[in-house]
């Protein structure tokens, strides 16, 4: 073998392994950024599940949420602070899962469920009231994504309007969100 032969062979391998670390480094990008969102999806779904256990384990408390979402004016003030910090952490995490869908790093679907569920909260007039008083502001571009939530309304009025006679206990239940 000549010279020639060894330094066109050596310029091969070179470029067979650079090709080999540039594939190696894209199958690593995709996994840590799979696992990003993973990530990502598991903090915002703490956030909630917290929300969640508490109104669930702590009698009270759900029943001082239940009379916010569905009568506000029944609330004391110390009642409306509570309830004020509450929606501020649920909205916190719809915020937060927003943004993530917005940079990529959470799936879609994921963020449309949640959107919906955003959706249904915000057909409540209590929650609807809450958002229009709220004392500190989200960023911008999540304030215009409620907003456009709260103009769409409630896609399914009926369901809705079952969960709040279940709440009430009774078949006969108040109206609910923006009559537009």
């Amino acid at each position: 073998m000549d010279l020639q032969t060894l330094g066109n062979f050596g310029e091969f391998v070179g470029g067979l392994v650079v090709v080999i670390s540039v594939v190696y480094l894209a199958m690593q990008i995709r996994q840590h950024t799979l696992a990003q969102r993973t990530q990502n999806y598991a903090v915002a779904l703490d956030r909630l599940s917290g929300f969640q256990a508490r109104m669930s384990q702590d009698e009270a408390y759900g029943d001082l949420l239940q009379t916010g979402v569905l009568n506000p004016g029944r609330l004391t003030r110390q009642h409306r602070i509570q309830f004020t910090w509450a929606f501020y952490e649920m909205f916190g995490a719809f915020e937060f899962m927003f943004h993530q869908a917005s940079s990529g790093a959470l799936p879609p679907e994921v963020w449309e469920r949640w959107r919906s569920t955003l959706q249904w909260w915000m057909a409540f007039p209590g929650v609807q009231q809450w958002w229009d008083s709220r004392p500190s502001p989200f960023t911008a571009t999540f304030t215009r994504e409620v907003e456009s939530v709260r103009r769409a309304g409630l896609p399914d009025r009926a369901a809705q309007q079952r969960w709040t006679s279940f709440l009430l206990g009774d078949a006969e239940a108040p109206p609910l969100g923006n009559p537009e």
